[in-house]
């Protein structure tokens, strides 16, 4: 089985890469990445086989390059997405070139190859801000261009469904260690700053509830995608694990780190939330044994190469 995957030199992607590599079915992985984060760690991760792994410097947008590299492939991973939380509301062209163009330009590409099954990992943004628990069947209603840029790439995905295995897969927010994390994601940026600051900025009141998922179970689930042990028929899937208010978040970390200070940027405001019902099509695929946030978190710490006097 030979797969490329898109982004795969990001936060997820690196772990996948590492995950689909230790599949004896996988012959060779080839990451398609345009390194647009100027993140290079997979480059230094020595869990992998080299002899199994091309790395290809590319866009989404070269059309060319995507066919050729399509060439024999039997599985895509699309992960390449521009994020940039917090700052999904800005530059709105960016988050259609990519997310929207880059992944019709891909679909294209993949129509004409001979790709028997593609996993697109989109975002449960797609829904909005809500107060209702959100579930496979609420009508998306995007209120950001990264939101609603994914959903327009989602569209594209969805003439795959009828041709082959294709998989839409609404992930909720990410955290937890990788050697490619993403800090800018609300908790590892508060492990961050607890660790070496000694304080967490919280914006708004902190009474806002998100959907969260830890980068093991996101990656678990895409490498059972294509474990023939499992049976998932084509389709779209939200993928979360805790719906998790940001202060509740905080007071976990703090039994953490007991010194921890907290500072509140315009307290007043209600910021916008987004509660997600588990998809229990997905729940045998998180093939992880289950531990608690406080566990995965005290984890994460431990993945810090040094501390600072706020440690306990």
């Amino acid at each position: 089985m030979k797969i490329l995957i898109t982004g795969g030199a990001g936060y997820v992607g690196n772990e996948l890469v590492f995950e689909l590599l230790r599949v004896p079915q996988v012959e060779k992985v080839i990451v398609y990445d345009n390194l647009s984060r100027k993140n290079y760690n997979l480059f230094l991760d020595t869990r992998y086989e080299p002899h199994k792994i091309q790395f290809v410097n590319g866009e989404l947008l070269d059309s060319r390059k995507l066919k050729k590299e399509l060439k024999d492939i039997d599985v895509v991973f699309h992960l390449a997405a521009i994020v940039s939380t917090p700052y999904a509301t800005e530059n709105s062209h960016l988050f259609e070139q990519v997310n929207h163009w880059g992944t019709a330009e891909l679909v294209y590409a993949i129509e004409e190859s001979n790709v028997k099954k593609f996993i697109y990992l989109s975002t449960t943004s797609v829904y909005g801000a809500t107060e209702e628990i959100i579930t496979i069947d609420t009508i998306p209603d995007p209120k950001t261009f990264y939101g609603s840029s994914k959903l327009r790439g989602e569209k594209h995905v969805e003439r795959l469904l009828d041709k082959m295995d294709a998989y839409i897969i609404r992930c909720g927010n990410v955290y937890g260690y990788s050697p490619s994390v993403r800090f800018d994601a609300v908790i590892n940026r508060f492990m961050f700053e607890v660790n070496f600051m000694g304080r967490i900025q919280i914006n708004g009141n902190g009474q806002q509830t998100r959907a969260f998922i830890h980068v093991d179970k996101v990656v678990r689930v895409l490498r059972n995608l294509i474990n023939p042990e499992f049976s998932l028929s084509p389709g779209i899937y939200n993928l979360v694990d805790k719906n998790l208010s940001i202060f509740g978040i905080a007071n976990t970390i703090k039994e953490i780190y007991s010194h921890m200070d907290m500072i509140f940027v315009n307290q007043h405001l209600v910021m916008r939330e987004i509660k997600v019902e588990k998809d229990q099509r997905l729940e045998p695929l998180k093939t992880i044994e289950p531990i608690t946030v406080k566990e995965e978190l005290i984890n994460f710490k431990n993945k810090f190469s040094f501390s600072s006097k706020f440690d306990n």
